[in-house]
């Protein structure tokens, strides 16, 4: 296996600073430098720099929300607006399950079954 690059090496110790730190973390807010649908990868990374998954998932929904000010978004709620993916797999445990998307539904409308 080739040595990490000092910047990524870098990277990886200020995620882990933050998180011991205690510093809210939220996903997705630029993650223009993957291609879309691979939006994933950010949450892998997390994952491998130290984020529980949970907090990883909650990151890119309830926590998102929250920190953004939307209201009646990020939580499965009733009378909460509802953008819903169903995955094989558990990403609780698995992270890339996430890749595995098998139905999305956006504001109540199936667009992938």
């Amino acid at each position: 296996k080739d040595p990490e690059p000092e910047r990524i090496k870098s990277k990886r110790s200020m995620f882990q600073r933050a998180l011991n730190s205690g510093v809210t973390i939220v996903a997705g807010g630029d993650v223009g430098v993957f291609e879309h649908g691979e939006n994933v990868r950010e949450l892998e990374l997390m994952v491998e720099y130290g984020m529980k998954r949970m907090d990883v998932l909650k990151s890119v929904t309830s926590v998102n929300a929250e920190v953004f000010g939307l209201q009646s978004l990020g939580r499965l709620q009733e009378g909460f607006l509802a953008d819903i993916i169903v995955v094989a797999g558990d990403p609780s445990k698995n992270i890339a399950d996430l890749y595995q998307v098998k139905l999305v539904m956006k504001d109540g409308t199936i667009y992938k079954q």
